[in-house]
């Protein structure tokens, strides 16, 4: 069996072995490949395995032997998923392999605008503390968090991990989600509907997929209706978030800070108004890519592959 990776650094630049996929057929590795690469880099390779490159019915038709595609992610919007029905093609995905680290980006991106250790640190090591050492209690803004509520919304694996953190610091939390699971509820964790939520949180976090119901969900509407100097924290897609609202919120005030790992596009210059806002904290969407998760990744991609090959597919798409 062929097997190809069509765009391999960006889960793996060479810190971890491929021999777990390599190790099941002829191995062929690509950095990266660029759209008009596509069908020459698949070629008469029957398993690929894909990141951000887009496999669309054009690319399935070019390349006949194609039975097998799997993203090194959990999102498949990369792939045509009609078109590979079609053809009988299986696609598999990676579910929940990094689920605790962007839960824990969220976190930390909540505790630098919380916290400030940042512009701390930078304080000290420029002797801002010797010059200033009666001041250095004010000399910078900084919160506690317990007490403060949180809204997290879409509490599936991340949002789980997020809200467990948030009560570890003496949170309260609200949670949406289209199918609101009481068990999952305590004296520290409720559901509610998206407008209490708005309403009633002082941080909000966001952890839901991008879908038609989300895209820009987070606009004017949705500011007007949250706490005046409430903070917003997005590990999940950029386009949740209406840029241009969220600027125009942060400059006059209503909201405090957002701290983002995500952003659109990606990745963003030094002209994206939000990402460069001085009230962003901004990350490069590297919240799913510790070198534990990116092992993992591997690992369960080589996983599926075998799976399939063995006749019990597994994490399947379609």
């Amino acid at each position: 069996m062929k097997i190809a990776v069509l765009d391999g650094f960006l889960v793996n630049p060479g810190d971890i072995s491929w021999e777990p996929i390599a190790g099941q057929g002829e191995f062929v590795l690509y950095e990266s490949t660029e759209p008009q690469e596509l069908t020459d880099h698949i070629g008469n390779a029957e398993a690929v395995f894909v990141n951000r490159c887009n496999i669309d019915a054009a690319a399935m038709d070019a390349c006949p032997d194609l039975r097998f595609i799997n993203t090194f992610a959990t999102g498949f919007n990369m792939i045509d998923i009609a078109a590979a029905k079609e053809r009988g093609i299986a696609v598999c995905n990676v579910p929940a392999y990094s689920t605790h680290a962007v839960a824990q980006m969220a976190a930390a991106l909540l505790l630098q605008i919380a916290c400030n250790t940042a512009l701390f640190d930078h304080y000290v090591k420029t002797c801002g503390w010797v010059e200033t050492a009666d001041r250095a209690l004010t000399a910078i803004p900084h919160m506690e968090l317990a007490g403060k509520t949180i809204g997290i919304i879409g509490l599936g694996d991340i949002g789980g991990n997020m809200a467990r953190i948030a009560q570890a610091l003496g949170m309260q939390v609200l949670a949406y989600r289209r199918h609101p699971d009481a068990a999952l509820e305590n004296e520290h964790l409720h559901f509610v509907s998206l407008e209490e939520l708005y309403a009633g949180s002082d941080v909000i976090s966001i952890h839901c997929p991008l879908n038609d119901e989300s895209r820009g969900m987070i606009g004017e509407a949705a500011i007007a209706r949250m706490r005046d100097g409430a903070i917003l924290i997005n590990t999940a897609r950029g386009a949740i978030l209406d840029d241009a609202a969220v600027v125009r919120a942060l400059n006059s005030g209503k909201l405090y800070a957002v701290g983002s790992d995500v952003f659109m596009p990606e990745p963003c210059g030094k002209d994206h108004p939000l990402a460069t806002h001085p009230r962003c904290v901004a990350t490069p969407h590297v919240g799913w890519a510790p070198r534990e998760t990116r092992e993992r990744v591997i690992r369960y991609c080589a996983e599926n592959l075998a799976a399939w090959r063995a006749g019990k597919p597994q994490n399947l798409v379609v």
